[in-house]
């Protein structure tokens, strides 16, 4: 995709829907380790799981599974029962479910202030979750070929930023494991990151596999189908 149609397609996906998962909101406590998300970029029902991932600052593991993938899908399937996404499994109490409705509810009363904002639940929420996947035209839904990498990536992101959603849907298609670390505006992470990284700009990938850490979605995306994609 032409690379001016790509960060403006994004864009307009953030605006789909009324720019959630930009701030974050008041937060709970925090788990001692982070939460496991079985999901794919394009589905709206995992997009409200991610937005609320953002709002209560909370980090995970993704496990992408688009369309067509055979890293993590069966994966799944032999621990949930089914390829219904997204999925969360939380370590730190055990729990582990379905239903984007239902995970979102879980969040905010284990980690936030108990109730979710209405915009994250119900039937609006998926059609202009789907309405933002349609923008983007399929991006982030069917795995390409791609060798597994030894250890997870880590990116540092937050869910309505059009840019770092170009980097999660290479991630995604690729089929390559990351920690997301979501930096939302008002993350108290935010002064750490910028200490790390020397700047606050998002999206920001490190990969322990090779040592690389880099800015700028293209060239992220440009690295991952370098190191990772087989053509």
């Amino acid at each position: 995709m032409h690379r001016m149609l790509d960060v403006s397609s994004s864009i307009a996906a953030t605006l789909a829907r009324g720019a959630q998962g930009m701030r974050v909101r008041r937060l709970g406590p925090r788990p001692a380790t982070p939460l496991i998300l079985y999901e794919f970029e394009s589905c709206p029902f995992c997009r409200k799981v991610r937005e609320a991932l953002t709002l209560l600052d909370l980090d995970a593991d993704i496990r992408p599974c688009p369309k067509g993938g055979r890293r993590f899908r069966p994966e799944l399937v032999a621990r949930g029962g089914k390829a219904q996404f997204p999925y969360l499994v939380d370590p730190n109490t055990g729990k582990e479910m379905y239903e984007s409705d239902d995970i979102v509810k879980y969040l905010f009363a284990e980690y936030g202030e108990g109730t979710p904002p209405a915009v994250l639940l119900g039937g609006w929420a998926a059609v202009t979750g789907s309405l933002a996947s349609a923008l983007r035209l399929g991006l982030g839904t069917d795995a390409e070929p791609a060798r597994a990498p030894e250890k997870p990536l880590e990116l540092w992101s937050f869910e309505a930023s059009p840019f770092c959603r170009i980097v999660r849907e290479k991630l995604c298609t690729l089929e390559l494991p990351y920690r997301v670390h979501n930096v939302g505006k008002g993350s108290p992470k935010r002064a750490a990151f910028a200490q790390r990284s020397g700047k606050m700009q998002v999206p920001y990938l490190l990969d322990p596999n090779t040592g690389a850490a880099m800015f700028e979605s293209a060239e992220i995306v440009a690295y991952l189908e370098r190191t990772y994609a087989e053509t």
